[in-house]
């Protein structure tokens, strides 16, 4: 049986926000619809599923992420995760440059969890909170070019 990735999804508090965030990056914005029904009560498994919702893609057009802000029913604001958490950790990125990921991130108030470290001379990379506090890995690769 032949599988791939879809997409990634993820839960954001607003949706515009994380959308200025992740096109800041490079992702483009495939579609946005708001879904709710019958059909999204079953594919969810949430009576009353009633949520905004983002499919971006990476320039590639290999890596998708789709983004959803809930509307009902409420939103469930939790702690942060931490890196080394059970459960789902983070979104990574490859970048041109990590100093201009680092500063488009800076402008949307993220900022590394520590700082910038570089892994056996062949990445530069680090961890953010992005918006909604989802940890997002960046990684630019060292000596291409």
């Amino acid at each position: 049986m032949p599988i791939r990735l879809e997409n990634v999804g993820i839960a954001v508090r607003d949706l515009d926000a994380a959308i200025a965030f992740f096109t800041d990056l490079g992702l483009t914005v495939l579609g946005r619809d708001t879904v709710s029904g019958e059909w999204t009560d079953t594919a969810v498994g949430l009576d009353g599923n009633h949520a905004n919702i983002a499919m971006l893609q990476t320039p590639d057009g290999t890596g998708r992420l789709e983004l959803f802000q809930y509307l009902h029913p409420d939103a469930i604001e939790t702690e942060p995760t931490r890196p080394n958490e059970i459960g789902m950790h983070r979104v990574a990125f490859s970048v041109g440059d990590l100093d201009d990921a680092l500063a488009i991130a800076a402008r949307h108030g993220c900022h590394p969890l520590r700082g910038v470290a570089t892994y056996q001379d062949q990445y530069r990379l680090t961890y953010v909170r992005g918006p909604s506090g989802i940890i997002v890995m960046l990684a630019e690769e060292l000596g291409q070019g």
